[in-house]
């Protein structure tokens, strides 16, 4: 096994590792014999079961630590320095650098346990700065927070946890998971609506959610930062992170040059009817849906970027209605829902979909035909971009079933899309 970086004092090179078990098992957590469950669904008790938390420094992290101290666990903490970019390490709502990484130790000496940093610098750069940086000079909107639950936290994290032979990985994050009729673990939608993070867990495989907790799945946000006092947490009232925390100040455009010259490369603003419009300075500082900044004064009615052709050089513009989507393309889809996806999409599958973090969950359908995946909105969906995700869910009502989803990588205005329910 490949060593990850900044391993830590005292997780010895000879640690014994269980073998792989049915359900893709590689951590220590023995679950037969005639033991009660424990709250973590081990038959275990709470001392002899080894918890390893993920703490970012934020109040959520460290009341999901606290709350496993509280009720016996053996908790071992470890922080990721994911990255170190000046500004960043003290903005609020930053996380895994500079002033993050010291509450995360200090949040650890107040509940006395073991913590470690792990320096994943390097690691993060190559699997979600880069790739981020690519996809966004190619005109998509990615999700650098799916890459890097999935490719870090939940990969590169589970291999430290499971040298420090831990039973599972529990982190901060507003989703729940447990045992559905098969008994596999299977992840669930938050009971806080607000706070549900799921959009950024579709990824997560079953063999990953065998071995993750999350302890706040159930709680409200409010009630997280009462425990976190109750703690005497110091970052009880610290502000929560944002998205895409390595971006400082949330200059997207002055990253994405830095990393990939010649991206701000100037082009055509067209209209969808072929007329030029203007000039732009680079696809890299435009979104789809987009109405405001466009320079476009006197064009004689409100018009939106409709396309980001970066191969072209071009920012695509039209009225409103053109905003309109009815079928998204997906690639690297995850399903983590019962039965066998390619069965059930056959012929159309009936569920919810969710483009943005931001949006609820709306109904689709979901297909698979000729080794393409495919789901058709019931009611058109606006500002639909390659890059992101359409997640997958069994309902649209607080801790529903998440099902899994993939990444946008073409759509279909409402305008163009016949019927697919029909068979076309």
């Amino acid at each position: 096994m490949t060593q990850p970086a900044g391993r830590p004092a005292g997780a010895s090179s000879n640690m014994r590792l269980r073998s792989m078990g049915a359900d893709g098992d590689t951590m220590n957590g023995n679950q037969g014999g005639a033991a009660p469950l424990n709250s973590l669904g081990l038959r275990k008790s709470s001392a002899h079961t080894r918890v390893v938390v993920a703490m970012s420094g934020g109040v959520d992290s460290s009341v999901a630590a606290a709350l496993l101290k509280e009720e016996g666990y053996d908790v071992i903490g470890v922080t990721m320095q994911l990255y170190d970019h000046g500004a960043a390490v003290h903005r609020a709502g930053s996380c895994c650098a500079g002033q993050d990484i010291r509450d995360a130790r200090l949040v650890a000496a107040r509940l006395d346990i073991p913590h470690y940093v792990l320096d994943y610098e390097e690691r993060f750069k190559a699997k979600i700065i880069d790739p981020f940086a690519q996809s966004y000079a190619m005109g998509e909107t990615p999700i650098p927070c799916v890459s890097c639950n999935s490719d870090i936290k939940f990969a590169d994290l589970f291999e430290m946890a499971q040298d420090l032979g831990a039973d599972v990985l529990a982190t901060g994050h507003y989703v729940s998971s447990r045992a559905d009729e098969s008994g596999q673990r299977a992840l669930y939608r938050a009971a806080d609506m607000t706070r549900d993070q799921s959009y950024f867990l579709f990824a997560t495989t079953r063999r990953q959610l065998a071995k993750l907790r999350f302890p706040l799945g159930d709680l409200p946000k409010t009630e997280v930062r009462a425990l976190a006092r109750r703690f005497g947490l110091l970052v009880a009232d610290k502000a929560d992170s944002q998205d895409i925390c390595f971006v400082p100040e949330g200059k997207y455009a002055d990253m994405i040059e830095r990393l990939s010259p010649g991206a701000a490369a100037p082009g055509d603003i067209v209209h969808l009817d072929g007329r030029v419009l203007g000039r732009h300075g680079g696809v890299i500082h435009y979104t789809i849906g987009q109405r405001r900044g466009l320079g476009l004064g006197g064009a004689g009615e409100p018009l939106y970027v409709v396309k980001l052709d970066a191969a072209a050089g071009r920012v695509v513009v039209g009225p409103r209605a053109a905003l309109a989507t009815r079928v998204a393309y997906l690639r690297d889809v995850n399903w983590i829902g019962p039965g066998d996806m390619e069965d059930r999409a056959k012929e159309g599958f009936d569920l919810f979909v969710r483009v943005r973090s931001t949006r609820p969950p709306a109904p689709g359908a979901l297909y698979l035909r000729e080794d393409e995946c495919f789901v058709e909105f019931v009611h058109d969906e606006d500002g639909v971009s390659p890059g992101q995700a359409c997640v997958f869910y069994e309902s649209d009502q607080p801790q529903a079933r998440v099902l899994g989803g993939g990444f946008i990588h073409s759509t279909v205005s409402a305008c163009a899309a016949p019927a697919l329910s029909a068979g076309t």
